[in-house]
């Protein structure tokens, strides 16, 4: 069972090393209704789209659709992405 333990170990923490942290990412919601994510550098847009899938799932939604995405001049966030929940 000790081996079973390790075994999980082994496969788990390397895909949690390779992921950003949800802190890095800036989710906040708009006066539309709309969700937007100020995505770090090196953040990958699956991650980005979780982020923003978290935060519809807070507002009872199952879905977010991306609607924009554009470059900033923040050198901690170079992209915002626009997502709606639906």
């Amino acid at each position: 069972m000790k081996t079973t333990s390790y075994l999980s170990l082994i496969f788990v923490l390397p895909l949690m090393a390779c992921s950003t942290p949800d802190s890095e990412f800036g989710v906040y919601k708009q006066s539309d209704g709309a969700i937007g994510v100020h995505a770090p550098k090196g953040a990958k847009e699956t991650e980005v789209q979780q982020a923003a899938l978290a935060e519809c799932k807070k507002l009872g939604k199952q879905n977010a659709v991306i609607a924009e995405s554009r470059k900033t001049v923040n050198d901690r966030f170079p992209m915002t992405y626009i997502y709606l929940c639906r």
